[in-house]
């Protein structure tokens, strides 16, 4: 048998089935009328952030990262538990703010923003996080053809990137921000034009799950904020030192020691020149605040043996879940956390292979691991699906459509 990854503290059983907040996941898909169906838990989103804040220096703000999960609930919620949110789109800009979240809470980055969604976020009153000269410039032209004031940051491509990180956003040739070395002139320049300086947007990795290589990283981000700060001659009123924290989603996975990360941040900031006194910073986070308190439910449909193997096929799959079936960027594929939610307190039986009810090989959420054994009209739940599930999935492929989504 395959190992699965672990499944987050916080669930329990009752009579024998998933609870989510003492709720049985039976019910909740009766409430839904039916599968699949996301389910996100309001209270584990509030823990999280309370954990958070407890752990990190007082002086950090915590930014939520709307790419992970741009459900409406979800923002409204998080926008009273966070200090600001961060949209990579001219979409996530609209839900945001639809959520009600105020622009001044809004920074926007994202490579090739259309003049369309640089005008929006200027109007508005968010910051914008520039990647490019170019961007700037367009950015610059209109808001002078509009009379209006532009509230500008720099997207920073630093020299180094996240080590161990799922996912390098710095370091080397990079789509995303300007090379460090092209950062000050620019910032002279958005100064010069009479635009709101808004300072940097430094993100080099994300969903590591090592202490040792975010505390590196953090402070090799400070560091390079202080040197950019010097050569552009003006205050620095804002910095993203970016996000990276990890979630365990693989056996063998250990949760991150946020402790650890705090402490050496506070000794950081306590080693900053007076100057900066009066900086802003922030960390931004997406997977890590929403990613643990959701969970993917789906039911089996079919039960098959196949050259000795048995197959459990669900009315999901990968449309939904791309990231738990291993297609969204894993080089190896291996098993999420994965329940057989309608026996989630009985003994592993067998070996079995679930998958989706898409026709590709592809539609795999869990290969080879064992489980109670299930049959037709028992539930899957698919754990860590609060982030980079339904938005990040595609839901139109051979014409399934959208999973339904919940918060509680």
């Amino acid at each position: 048998m395959k190992p699965l990854g672990p499944i987050p503290s916080g669930f329990t059983a009752v009579d024998g089935v998933l609870a989510i907040d003492g709720r049985r996941v039976t019910d909740l898909i009766d409430q839904a009328h039916g599968t699949p169906l996301f389910v996100y838990s309001r209270a584990m989103l509030a823990d999280r952030v309370a954990q958070l804040r407890r752990a990190m220096p007082e002086r950090l703000a915590i930014h939520y990262a709307v790419k992970a999960n741009p459900y409406e609930p979800i923002l409204e919620v998080m926008s009273e538990l966070v200090d600001g949110f961060d949209v990579a789109s001219g979409g996530e800009l609209a839900v945001a703010f639809k959520a009600g979240v105020s622009p001044q809470r809004i920074s926007f980055a994202g490579p090739g923003k259309r003049d369309a969604e640089l005008a929006a976020a200027i109007h508005q009153g968010a910051t914008i996080n520039l990647e490019s000269e170019g961007e700037a410039a367009r950015a610059l032209a209109i808001a002078l053809r509009e009379g209006l004031t532009p509230r500008l940051a720099i997207r920073v491509n630093p020299d180094f990137d996240l080590k161990g990180s799922g996912m390098k956003m710095g370091g080397g040739a990079k789509p995303f921000g300007l090379d460090a070395e092209r950062v000050p002139e620019l910032a002279r320049q958005i100064i010069g034009a009479g635009a709101e300086w808004r300072g940097f947007h430094i993100f080099a990795g994300s969903q590591a799950l090592s202490a040792d290589a975010i505390i590196e990283t953090q402070a090799q981000t400070i560091a390079l904020a202080v040197e950019l700060t010097s050569q552009i001659g003006a205050p620095l009123p804002h910095c993203n030192l970016g996000g990276g924290f990890g979630i365990p989603y693989f056996s063998g996975d250990e949760p991150l020691d946020i402790a650890r990360i705090g402490a050496a941040l506070e000794e950081q900031f306590a080693n900053l020149p007076d100057e900066f006194a009066a900086t802003q910073f922030c960390i931004e986070l997406g997977r890590y605040l929403v990613g643990e308190a959701g969970v993917y439910l789906t039911r089996i449909v079919d039960r098959k043996i196949s050259h000795g193997e048995t197959f459990l096929v669900t009315d999901g799959g990968l449309h939904h879940q791309l990231a738990a079936s291993g297609n969204f960027g894993t080089v190896v594929r291996r098993n999420y956390p994965v329940a057989i939610a309608t026996r989630f307190d009985a003994p592993v039986e067998e070996a079995a292979t679930i998958v989706g009810c898409l026709c590709t090989p592809m539609d795999k959420l869990a290969d080879k691991a064992g489980f109670p054994r299930a049959d037709v009209g028992d539930v899957v739940a698919i754990f860590c699906a609060g982030a980079y599930g339904a938005s990040a999935s595609p839901a139109q492929f051979l014409g399934q459509g959208p999973a339904h989504e919940m918060l509680i």
